[in-house]
């Protein structure tokens, strides 16, 4: 659908209406959703986290499981891409394949999941850089003004050109990755007591009552990898660069993943593992690597692990703004958020509507915050726990109704047999996912500290199910009160080009019998 012009805009639209086209390669794209992950983060907050909080030592080994399952997740997902080219990735695809009413219930939850799980950052962002001003400066900082400035600082780089965004981020995810695989290193050639025990990869060492949450942190770790068909319109021939780097994004993170859980195992010991990591918390991964590599590079390890927050924070800030353009492009939201920056080309609209509601939710837990000063209830306990795992739920549930539209797509277009191992890779995955669901929202007490009735254990999942529910009755009503919205749910670049091919025939004189305009592709 390219026009021929210089800019690369393809939409009858308009330059407004549209995403740059070739602003990203393969590089600048892997980067980009790679970064979304935040690998430091991870490995120093989310994994100790796991073992302390649910016990599970086998931790390693569910990275590896979990890596196979969205690997399998991606061959049907790398394929869908190639014919649907849309930043509303996720919605487009379920509508395509299970249609508008979908799609819409699609979209609300993409919203409310990216948003939550960018916006819980802010609350160890904000927490970790206070805690740094007190320990190397002497000053007393609250946590959530760093978190405030950190806000307004990803709204800045949102509304600027997405390859200025990739540089940073991938200077930022290239130091961290560096830093953590000296660890590794470092780990492995120094194990704790125990050796170098292979015990973490034993089925056996999954057991335990935080299984199913510990399944929710694990497949956060790997959230960004989804992401990369979000820029399809962006990017360089979507069709071929967009399925790449899903599939190095997953098998990086998979790798990566499994081996630096290892190695934080192997130097404190299978035996030792939960116990360590319950006494150092989030300060597990620093204590090991003081030991084997000294302060300086602890203190350095330290600054990165902010500057890795914050480039997660932004990856997933850009996401959002497209999803938020997409939904607004198509009429699910209003067509001011449906248009980019004429200098930029960004989607400049969404980006300033996530960073308002960055600040509001920032500043509600800021006020509700009772706690003493250095306390990490309500920063990292609360706002990015609690939201980070919402906001895993909701991907989760994205990624395998995404697998059911996968199937439904091909097979509706006779395409069943020809594509027959993606479609029943797909199902595998789907199949796999739901059972991930049901363990996490069975286990999600486990995540609170909370008793089994306790109202919140369903109150912070239900935030997803109000979603899809709010999703749904939202494309009915489109389907009754503008049907001509609901048409072009997950269409869209497409729409406007199918809306100019009716308004041609008929100022021609054509009738509807021979238009086109009706036709969904």
């Amino acid at each position: 659908m390219l026009t021929g012009n210089d800019s690369g805009i393809s939409t009858y639209k308009g330059e407004e209406r549209a995403l740059r086209a070739d602003r990203i390669g393969l590089g600048g794209l892997l980067l980009s959703v790679l970064a979304a992950s935040a690998p430091l983060m991870v490995v120093a907050g989310v994994m100790p986290t796991t073992y302390a909080v649910m016990g599970i030592v086998g931790q390693p080994l569910l990275f590896v499981l979990l890596g196979v399952v969205l690997a399998l997740f991606s061959v049907g997902y790398a394929e869908m891409s190639r014919h649907v080219h849309n930043a509303g990735a996720f919605y487009a695809y379920i509508a395509r394949g299970l249609g508008g009413t979908a799609g819409a219930g699609a979209s609300v939850v993409a919203l409310v999941a990216y948003s939550a799980m960018q916006v819980g950052i802010y609350g160890i962002f904000g927490f970790e850089i206070a805690g740094l001003a007190g320990k190397y400066f002497d000053v007393t900082v609250a946590w959530w003004i760093p978190s405030v400035v950190a806000a307004l600082i990803v709204g800045v780089l949102g509304w600027l050109k997405i390859d200025l965004s990739a540089k940073v981020l991938g200077v930022l995810l290239i130091v961290e990755c560096a830093m953590v695989v000296v660890f590794d290193f470092a780990a492995i050639s120094d194990p704790g007591a125990e050796g170098l025990s292979l015990q973490a990869f034993n089925p056996e060492t999954l057991a335990g009552a935080g299984l199913g949450t510990a399944l929710c942190f694990a497949f956060a770790s790997f959230v960004g990898f989804e992401q990369a068909p979000v820029y399809a319109e962006e990017t360089k021939r979507p069709q071929v660069v967009v399925a790449r780097a899903m599939f190095l994004a997953v098998s990086f993170a998979a790798l990566f993943l499994a081996v630096s859980s290892w190695a934080l195992n192997v130097a404190s010991g299978p035996s030792r593992i939960v116990q360590d990591a319950q006494e150092q918390s989030a300060g597990l991964l620093f204590h090991l690597a003081e030991g084997r590599l000294g302060g300086t590079f602890t203190d350095i390890m330290h600054i990165f692990f902010v500057t890795g927050m914050f480039a997660a924070m932004l990856s997933f800030h850009n996401v959002v703004a497209r999803y938020a353009f997409a939904m607004g492009r198509e009429g699910l939201l209003p067509a001011s958020v449906g248009r980019t920056n004429r200098t930029s080309g960004a989607p400049g609209t969404g980006s300033l509507l996530q960073s308002i509601v960055s600040l509001v939710v920032i500043l509600v837990f800021a006020v509700t915050d009772d706690k003493p000063h250095g306390d990490p209830t309500a920063p990292v306990l609360n706002m990015f726990t609690w939201m980070g795992n919402v906001g895993a739920l909701g991907v989760i549930v994205l990624m395998t109704t995404a697998s059911a539209a996968v199937i439904a797509f091909f097979v509706r277009r006779g395409a069943g047999r020809a594509q027959a191992w993606r479609l029943v890779c797909s199902g595998i995955s789907g199949v796999a996912m739901v059972t991930i669901i049901v363990y996490t929202v069975k286990d999600f007490d486990v995540l609170l500290g909370t008793e089994p009735g306790s109202p919140l254990r369903w109150i912070l999942p239900g935030i997803i199910g109000l979603s899809v529910v709010g999703g749904l009755v939202y494309g009915l009503v489109l389907r009754t009160v503008k049907p001509e919205v609901h048409r072009r749910i997950g269409l869209g670049n497409e729409a406007f080009q199918l809306e100019k091919t009716a308004a041609s025939d008929a100022a021609a004189g054509t009738t509807g019998s021979t238009g086109s305009g009706g036709t969904r592709v």
